[in-house]
């Protein structure tokens, strides 16, 4: 019986990053272990492999060169899964160098293509990202818990949401949990301020996921304010558990819960966040229209919907 064939998936962060590219990566690793003897690691070690997929086109772009230099006639797949996708690929001479030196291209959500180069949109394909389903929670009527996840950086911009529960502070039946690792010292001492001032913001700091996830399904409402996203896991893993999402309009949101999605508020606008959840709150029926919307969109992000994708991308490059 013939072995399997040999993939070497780069990521640039590993278990102790607790962030997306981690979840990723070995959740790739275990659906393509199926069809491929797999080996994870954050940099290429020059053993060759009969595939390479990287995460992320520019923190993976030495191991990108490294192997089209080494093995240019192998399939390269560069995946690119957050800021690369709508800051890298404009700015930076590594990431753009990754996108051409590429033979497919794997985008998480389905605006994605529309930021590449039109002459590199025909070797690109979506591949939503899953996650498992979580039974709804039966939720209390007494106030509304907001949940945001994410590590306290510019990029997710907490400060929109720490300025949303700081304008609400005045209503006791709306409460804030945020959670998320410290990266930008500012923005945590502004969490820590109205947390000091406010006993419905809490600030929880870096969670093990399995209770982020959790805490996602016994909130009321997930607030994903970020500047750029590639793919949020954070809007899967609450719409996989019928936890209604309030997203900033950005391509990396709309690309996800849909273009007519009644939950946007501008980047950035802290009164518009503000008066969704106000009205998440107040009208209890506006509320059921967010989570059905969100429930029509979940089977994008079933593990099978993800796994055949990734199978049907990786057959192609031996086809």
């Amino acid at each position: 019986m013939p072995s399997q064939p040999s993939l070497c998936l780069i990521t640039p962060a590993l278990a102790d990053a607790r962030n997306g590219n981690w979840q990723t990566a070995k959740r790739w690793a275990k659906m393509l272990s199926e069809h491929f003897t797999v080996r994870l690691m954050k940099t290429w070690d020059g053993v060759p492999a009969d595939l390479m997929i990287a995460l992320h086109a520019r923190r993976s772009a030495d191991s990108i060169a490294a192997w089209a230099q080494a093995l240019p006639d192998r399939p390269l797949i560069v995946a690119l899964t957050g800021t690369d996708l709508y800051r890298d690929i404009i700015t930076d001479a590594s990431a753009q160098h990754s996108l051409e030196l590429a033979h497919q291209l794997i985008v998480l959500q389905e605006l994605g293509p529309m930021a590449l180069p039109a002459h590199l949109r025909h070797k690109c394909e979506v591949c939503f990202q899953s996650t498992s389903r979580r039974r709804p929670q039966q939720k209390t009527a007494r106030h509304l818990r907001a949940l945001a996840v994410g590590h306290l950086r510019d990029e997710k911009s907490p400060e929109t949401f720490i300025g949303a529960a700081r304008q609400l502070q005045q209503y006791p039946d709306l409460w804030f949990d945020h959670i998320g690792g410290c990266l930008e010292t500012a923005l945590c001492d502004e969490a820590q301020l109205l947390a000091a001032s406010n006993p419905h913001y809490r600030w929880l700091g870096n969670l093990p996921h399995h209770i982020v996830r959790q805490r996602i399904s016994r909130a009321h409402l997930l607030v994903h304010p970020s500047r750029m996203e590639g793919g949020a896991h954070v809007v899967m893993e609450a719409i996989a558990s019928g936890t209604p999402v309030l997203a900033s309009r950005i391509d990396g949101n709309i690309g996800m819960l849909g273009a007519d999605y009644a939950g946007y508020f501008e980047h950035g606008k802290v009164a518009e966040l503000a008066d969704l959840i106000s009205r998440c709150r107040r009208e209890p029926r506006f509320l059921a229209h967010l989570e059905a919307q969100c429930a029509a969109r979940a089977h994008l992000f079933e593990p099978e919907h993800e796994r055949s994708t990734l199978i049907r991308i990786t057959n192609q490059q031996f086809s």
